[in-house]
């Protein structure tokens, strides 16, 4: 893994890892503009499996907004998540406050660079993989870097959070 930038795919995600000295890599993919499961098509396209891709999800807590980060083989517990974080309960956010709060489209969320550090739970599952894949800030780009870059940057409390099925 390396932490070079590859030209002109600079987000802030990438600028953060960038920052913080973190090793990652960038795995651009040709993303379809008529995808609507982007995490699958990320998968699909990278050739991985799809507990190794994790989606970011953004929901509403009693205290606000809060990021979700889990594989996309799963779902979002949104009672275990709530329970992650203290609340007693949580609900998926209204797509365009989350994309004005970030700062990213849906589809390209990614945990790291939004606009406001929100907090944020990533699924533990992430724990069991050297390195974990997530959205690098834009759809048809992925970065690679280590779980615990993941959990130390977007200071996040690690929790079962995902269903599947």
């Amino acid at each position: 893994m390396s932490k070079a930038k590859k030209g002109g795919q600079g987000t802030p995600a990438t600028v953060a890892l960038t920052k913080a000295g973190a090793d990652f890599t960038l795995h651009p993919y040709e993303h379809d503009a008529n995808a609507q499961a982007y995490g699958e098509e990320a998968a699909d396209a990278l050739g991985l499996p799809y507990d190794r891709i994790f989606k970011t999800l953004v929901a509403e807590v009693e205290s606000g907004l809060a990021v979700a980060v889990v594989p996309v083989a799963g779902k979002l517990d949104l009672k275990a998540f709530a329970a992650a974080l203290g609340s007693k309960r949580a609900a998926m956010a209204d797509a365009a406050k989350v994309e004005r709060v970030t700062g990213y489209v849906v589809g390209g969320i990614s945990p790291l660079g939004q606009r406001k550090q929100l907090p944020t739970v990533v699924d533990s599952s992430a724990l069991e993989f050297d390195t974990v894949y997530f959205s690098a800030g834009k759809r048809g780009l992925q970065i690679e870097t280590s779980p615990k870059n993941l959990v130390d940057l977007t200071r996040a409390v690690t929790a079962p959070i995902a269903k599947t099925g």
